[in-house]
């Protein structure tokens, strides 16, 4: 036998243990893609709380939640927040150098007050009032509000209605 019949004989048998490996490479390609979305949708969750922390402490703040239903309230979301974290930690994607979920979550949550009031005080009066008064100027030239035959909504330089065609004139 010649050399290049042995090389052609063994990519050919390379090619076909190839073909049949790949089914065995995309079950596995599968599961770490279950993980993701499973990954994903823990995250998604997690931030979900992190925002109803957000928003109980701050209605809470404007007394819109009696102080008797607040602790256990922020007690439950913290604790939902709490298995969501350990059931990330057993899938191993996160950080293992935090101590404990709860204590997680509640950073989590304070970093983010921390930075909607930190937003909230660098804007003075004089600054929203001037972004209003730009605003309304910027409307004020689009919209004429509404046609009076069909209640469609028209603009300033319609002449007619563009929906109905009634004359605005």
């Amino acid at each position: 036998m010649e050399l290049g019949s042995i090389f052609l004989i063994l990519a050919v048998i390379i090619m076909v243990g190839m073909y049949l490996y790949a089914p065995f490479m995309a079950r596995t390609r599968s599961l770490r893609a279950g993980e993701t979305l499973q990954v994903s949708a823990l995250k998604a969750e997690r931030d979900r709380v992190i925002n109803a922390l957000q928003e109980l402490d701050f209605d809470h703040n404007l007394g819109k939640i009696p102080a008797e239903d607040y602790p256990e309230q922020r007690a439950s979301l913290l604790q939902k927040g709490a298995d969501i974290l350990r059931q990330l930690d057993e899938l191993a994607l996160v950080d293992s150098s935090a101590h404990d979920a709860e204590s997680r979550i509640e950073k989590a949550a304070a970093a983010a007050r921390a930075d909607s009031s930190a937003q909230a005080e660098s804007i003075s009066d004089d600054d929203i009032e001037s972004m209003i008064a730009a605003r309304r100027k910027e409307h004020s030239g689009k919209s004429a509000g509404f046609c009076p035959k069909c209640g469609k909504p028209i603009w300033s330089a319609d002449k007619f209605c563009p929906s109905c065609g009634k004359s605005l004139q």
